[in-house]
């Protein structure tokens, strides 16, 4: 089994270094909240949802993922690397013949990126994230690595492809009187980097992603659709606290609609803890955003 603090440091490039219910949303007019716009057109899956289940047989796993009805992969770098054996070409040969599209993948930036960049534009990819850095012990850390966000993003510019960072709690919660997160937004250059809001992480920080989208419209062109158990106080670090997508206390059609508005691409799904099997986990949170009206 994958621990999640050691893979997050290890692909993150570490060697650099409340309960959300209806009130949160009582801003928004109940037109706003009821007003059906859309549904999600490719519903993505991050497969450290699987992270027990796909080493022993990617092609079938992935095979399943496929009939639950996802359309996009976000793949990370488990011990068989971004693709799972089948190298690139691989990959997306298999990806192809399931009618999924590998659209991005969290991995280490801080290794070898140019040939991963190269890699992943070779076979139509659009991000390479990080997934983690953990807390800085200063604010300037945070700057030198928006620094860093830069020169990776320089590499997939390059290459035609973008660079995106993925959140925890820890960039949404004050450090010194300031959000990290704040830092990243303002110091990672915008024509070269993009982000990935993990609305999960958003909420446990005690925050509204609401308006952090409508602050930065147009910087969050991912985001992982992840529920929060009911009843549930923010901390920090609590992915156990993970459910079944559509059974939390997460208002997902509220906060999607505003996220396409302000420039979301694409909605990835990610179980962290399992009230069920995780393969029965994932396809109940596809049921659920295949038919989401937002």
């Amino acid at each position: 089994m994958y621990n999640r603090k050691d893979f997050l440091k290890r692909s993150g490039g570490a060697a650099l270094g409340l309960m959300l219910g209806p009130s949160l949303y009582a801003g928004c007019s109940a037109s706003s909240r009821s007003k059906a716009t859309g549904s999600i057109s490719a519903v993505g899956l991050q497969l450290y949802s699987l992270r027990d289940d796909l080493p022993g047989d990617p092609k079938g796993i992935l095979k399943q993922v496929a009939a639950f009805g996802y359309k996009e992969i976000e793949s990370y770098e488990g011990a068989q690397g971004m693709f799972w054996g089948m190298g690139h070409k691989g990959f997306k040969q298999y990806m192809d013949e399931l009618g999924m599209k590998i659209v991005s993948s969290h991995c280490d930036y801080t290794n070898d990126f140019e040939r991963k960049a190269a890699e992943a534009a070779e076979i139509g990819m659009s991000y390479l994230i990080c997934p983690y850095l953990g807390k800085q012990k200063t604010l300037d850390d945070y700057k030198r690595l928006a620094g860093t966000f830069n020169t990776a993003g320089e590499i997939c510019k390059k290459n035609g492809i973008r660079f995106a960072y993925h959140n925890h709690d820890y960039s949404f919660r004050l450090q010194d009187g300031q959000y990290p997160q704040d830092i990243f937004m303002q110091h990672a250059d915008k024509s070269l980097v993009d982000f990935e809001m993990d609305i999960y992480w958003v909420v446990t920080a005690g925050q509204d992603p609401i308006a952090w989208l409508k602050k930065y419209n147009g910087r969050f062109r991912l985001c992982h659709v992840k529920d929060r158990k009911k009843g549930a106080a923010p901390k920090p670090d609590e992915p156990n606290l993970s459910v079944i997508v559509g059974t939390g206390s997460i208002d997902f059609k509220t906060i999607l609609a505003e996220a396409r508005r302000e420039g979301m691409q694409h909605y990835i799904l990610e179980q962290e803890a399992y009230e069920k099997s995780p393969i029965e986990c994932v396809k109940e949170g596809a049921a659920y955003l295949n038919k989401l009206v937002f």
